[in-house]
């Protein structure tokens, strides 16, 4: 019974010692946790007013670019498609025929007025000349109309000539003067059409010219041709579509030279200044790739502003919003090339603020103009065939006469 009651209170303590080490352990365990988050936090907190302080990041941040739309500039049916979406394409590259038959006869319609009007303005130039002589006989016809009035004048006083003769003779000599002032304002009438110019820079000669630039100008125009590199997007247009001038075909996107719209908050633009540089990771690349950029100019309002419809905060409850700014980031183009990005994708922009020397407003975003083709009006080979037309019809005659200024066209 002695035995019994000495060993009870210590078999209950045997029994309760590993609920007591598991209860110290899990406690240390816990002070263990919090210790190392409080180590963190701590880190944390230096290196964001160590390293970071200067640093102005926004998730708020999308690719934005060029969209190039694609418009017929002549109406026509379309008869030929070469692209669709997606495809990458070059500056010149044919995108869209048209039926190019009425611009075809428009074309020849042309080059016959202006061989037409060359033949006009050369028709004049021997008018001209048949003028001349036709007033040196008119000259001569008054001399000898008033020579014979003046013997007639002398004898009248004898008796040896009539009064009605002398009449007639007076009568004839008016007459050789209104001739010969009809010959002449005729020949001024002919020199105000040809004086002055040769036949290659007559008026007529000119403006039957441009006719011709404009019908080769449109003929040209039925074949619809990329102005920059990029990527075709947004294709409308289908073979058979009948086109009025203008109609929206497609859009080319140049994605070698986008840009980074990010849209920070009003309170984070404080320090914010031009030329400040920029680290931008996409979600497309993760942060494996970075992209380095720099700020190019903060935007003239906020994007309530800029929205189709903006909100009116005289009326109604008004409530505080923080409101955004949209800033442009140029991105360095060798890195845009090596990792292609896409308009409208999602970024990560963060500002390095640190240098505030910068201007607040940009004066000049785009120090080049935007890159496009020549356009269809300056083509050195419609030159040549109006030169072509115009030496073909104004003749050996009148290149050594009248005319033999050089053939040139302006």
């Amino acid at each position: 019974m002695t035995d019994q009651t000495t060993t009870a209170p210590f078999s209950r303590a045997i029994t309760a010692d590993p609920a007591q080490a598991k209860d110290g352990a899990r406690r240390r365990a816990l002070l263990g946790l919090a210790a190392v988050v409080f180590v963190g936090a701590l880190a944390w907190a230096a290196w964001r007013f160590i390293f970071a302080a200067g640093i102005v990041s926004t998730d708020d941040a999308y690719v934005s670019g060029d969209v190039v739309q694609i418009t017929n500039e002549a109406a026509g049916t379309v008869i030929g498609l070469h692209v669709d979406d997606t495809q990458a394409v070059k500056a010149g590259q044919k995108l869209v025929d048209l039926d190019p038959a009425d611009a075809q006869v428009g074309m020849e319609s042309a080059e016959a007025n202006l061989a037409q009007a060359v033949r006009h303005v050369r028709s004049l130039y021997a008018q001209a000349d048949q003028l001349r002589a036709q007033i040196a006989a008119r000259e001569a016809d008054l001399k000898r109309a008033e020579e014979d009035a003046q013997r007639r004048a002398n004898l009248i006083r004898t008796g040896a000539v009539s009064r009605e003769d002398f009449s007639h003779a007076q009568n004839t000599t008016s007459a050789q003067t209104a001739a010969l002032a009809a010959a002449r304002a005729e020949l001024g009438e002919t020199l105000a059409q040809i004086g002055g110019t040769p036949i290659a820079t007559n008026p007529e000669v000119l403006a039957a010219a441009a006719r011709v630039r404009e019908a080769a100008l449109a003929l040209k125009r039925t074949s619809v041709t990329a102005p920059v590199d990029g990527i075709v997007a947004k294709r409308t247009v289908q073979v058979g579509q009948r086109l009025a001038t203008g109609t929206p075909l497609m859009a080319v996107v140049p994605l070698s030279d986008v840009w980074v719209d990010a849209n920070f908050k009003e309170v984070q633009l404080a320090h914010m200044r031009v030329g400040q540089p920029v680290d931008v990771h996409t979600d497309m690349y993760g942060r494996s790739v970075t992209y380095h950029g720099k700020v190019a100019g903060l935007s003239a309002g906020s994007g309530n502003a800029f929205s189709l419809l903006p909100p009116q905060n005289a009326t109604g409850n008004w409530i505080k919003i923080v409101q955004r700014l949209p800033v442009r980031i140029l991105l360095d183009p060798i890195e845009v090339q090596q990792h292609p990005l896409r308009i409208g994708l999602s970024v990560v922009a963060n500002v390095d603020v640190s240098d505030q020397s910068g201007p607040l407003v940009s004066s000049n975003v785009r120090s080049e103009p935007f890159p496009a083709k020549r356009s269809d009006g300056d083509d050195p080979s419609v030159d040549a065939l109006i030169r072509k037309i115009v030496a073909d019809n104004v003749g050996a005659a009148q290149l050594a006469g009248e005319g033999a200024q050089p053939v040139t066209v302006r």
